[in-house]
């Protein structure tokens, strides 16, 4: 779609962006960006981390002021000062981060984002009933947030939308928390809303979900504007070539292994968490053989936490025998006794858990790269850090002035590289990787990807936790499901569908079911 508009077509446009610029010190977040959205249209938002998307939508919703270029809405040029005159114009947006309070009920939540508008709650209530049955997304007005799941609090922050007059929804990763049948139901809910007339900005990575839904797409990088496509034409390899341009390999399809002996057995772990939000770990049975890749799927806040805690041994509560390394029992030894037996871990959070924000990347290194011959008797050795540091640095390409640079000045992309880097240079029997390449763009993926697929053929067990199906069918040898603290049979990855996985991600675990071959994902 064409989206450098002339003033004579202006007014038949929902919204019309030109010439939007926006710097920041050292950095050019978007530059002279047009962009138009018509009526009924799903606009597709695509671009690396750092392209400007996240800047973009903030200046439609009044979050950030653009330094230049102008805001058309439906043919009239405008001044979008906050977040409430976008939401008074019919301007809608559902951010990646919810922001609701776990304490409060549905109705009580959408009245406080609603402010001076919300009116009486009883009146308010009703009104979420029916627009929620009318799009598909049932709610209970009365349910407090603690109680709903991930995918019913978005159901939340979309129906915050609809109950005002809404003409152009912009959602923010939408996807990225949904099982695959949520995602499905979303989509029912957007094109129901795309026929009424509503215009919806939808930003994801993920391409094909992308090229089934919108009907046009922008892409960005490095804060420009690179092209435009119809994503069902331009398909989801050539809309991830606009994106990272000709030089950045992309993931496409990796040969499945067969694992050799077990190398990780879990068995009959159970356990107690004492968060008030947490889940507990209910009889969790699996096993990691060397030479391949499990992948556990499952939508956020299912026991995935509660797992990497024990099998990391930062919970001590398991029994000895309820994990096993090669055989010998663990589940009682501390991280560096699991460690020294030959465990690499990448924990999901990477700032604050993965790194320290603060110190260099040269320390960072040090942090679980000491058994490497990097201290010795009690003493670090300078010289040799500094070559790990290094080597992790040339070996992932890591973009980064030097070693001394501190881990929180760099990008997310890059900071992963070098957790993962750190991990892998270490040569581990057994690496256990929390979401790997959440947040990263495709360029980094990649890199990560191929890391781990070379992790694995030198004979390392591999397990990835990851809520990204579509990372898990290319990556994965052996595919199970987390829900609720329990854990499904697995099955080879070839055997299995995206719609199998779904189900056990509900926590149905009937693996009777038959399910057609995985042709490629």
């Amino acid at each position: 779609m064409d989206t450098h508009h002339d003033a004579g077509n202006n007014l038949n446009l929902r919204l019309r962006l030109q010439g939007i610029t926006k710097q920041y010190p050292g950095c050019l977040a978007n530059d002279r960006i047009n962009l138009a959205i018509e009526p009924g249209e799903i606009h597709a938002l695509l671009g690396e981390n750092g392209a400007g998307k996240s800047t973009l939508m903030k200046i439609i919703y009044g979050v950030t002021k653009p330094d230049a270029g102008q805001v058309y809405w439906q043919g009239n040029p405008v001044t979008i000062k906050d977040p409430a005159t976008a939401r008074r114009m019919g301007i809608g947006m559902v951010f990646q981060h919810f922001s609701l309070f776990e304490t409060l009920t549905v109705t009580e939540n959408i009245a406080l984002a609603l402010g001076e508008d919300a009116g009486d709650l009883k009146a308010l209530a009703d009104k979420i009933r029916t627009v929620s049955q009318r799009y598909g997304m049932e709610l209970n007005p009365e349910r407090h947030i603690h109680s709903l799941s991930v995918g019913e609090r978005q159901r939340v922050e979309i129906v915050r939308c609809l109950v005002q007059d809404i003409q152009l929804l912009i959602l923010d990763e939408p996807t990225s928390v949904l099982t695959p049948q949520e995602v499905d139901t979303l989509f029912v809910t957007l094109r129901q809303l795309a026929e009424e007339g509503c215009s919806i900005l939808f930003i994801s990575h993920k391409l094909k979900e992308v090229q089934d839904l919108c009907h046009s797409a922008t892409i960005l990088r490095a804060g420009q504007v690179t092209g435009d496509c119809i994503p069902a034409e331009a398909g989801a390899t050539n809309m991830a070539r606009m994106m990272v341009g000709d030089d950045t390999p992309i993931s496409t399809d990796y040969p499945k292994a067969e694992g050799n002996d077990i190398f990780l057995k879990v068995h009959g772990l159970s356990q107690v968490t004492d968060d008030p939000f947490g889940i507990n770990l209910k009889n969790v049975d699996f096993e990691v053989r060397s030479g391949e890749i499990l992948g556990v799927a499952g939508v956020a806040g299912n026991g995935q936490e509660e797992l990497l805690a024990a099998l990391s041994g930062e919970t001590l509560e398991a029994r000895a025998e309820e994990i096993l390394f090669a055989g010998e029992p663990v589940g009682h030894l501390d991280p560096k006794q699991r460690r020294q037996r030959g465990l690499g871990f990448v924990p999901e959070e990477r700032l604050g858990r993965g790194a320290v924000p603060e110190m260099s990347l040269k320390d960072n290194g040090l942090l679980t790269g000491f058994l490497q011959g990097l201290v010795s008797n009690g003493f670090i050795n300078r010289q040799a850090t500094s070559r790990f540091a290094d080597k992790i640095i040339d070996d992932f390409n890591v973009k980064t002035p030097n070693q001394h640079t501190a881990a929180q000045s760099l990008s997310g992309g890059n900071l992963q590289k070098f957790i993962i880097g750190r991990e892998i240079l270490q040569n581990p029997k057994l690496l256990v990787a929390a979401h790997p390449t959440w947040g990263v763009d495709i360029g980094a993926a990649t890199a990560i990807h191929e890391a781990l697929i070379r992790l694995r053929d030198a004979g390392a067990a591999i397990l990835v936790i990851s809520e990204d199906i579509d990372e898990l069918f290319l990556i994965s040898d052996r595919l199970c499901a987390i829900c609720n603290g329990e854990v499904s049979p697995s099955k080879p990855t070839q055997q299995t569908s995206i719609e199998e996985v779904g189900r056990w991600m509900t926590g149905i675990f009937d693996t009777e079911a038959p399910a057609a071959p995985q042709e490629s994902v």
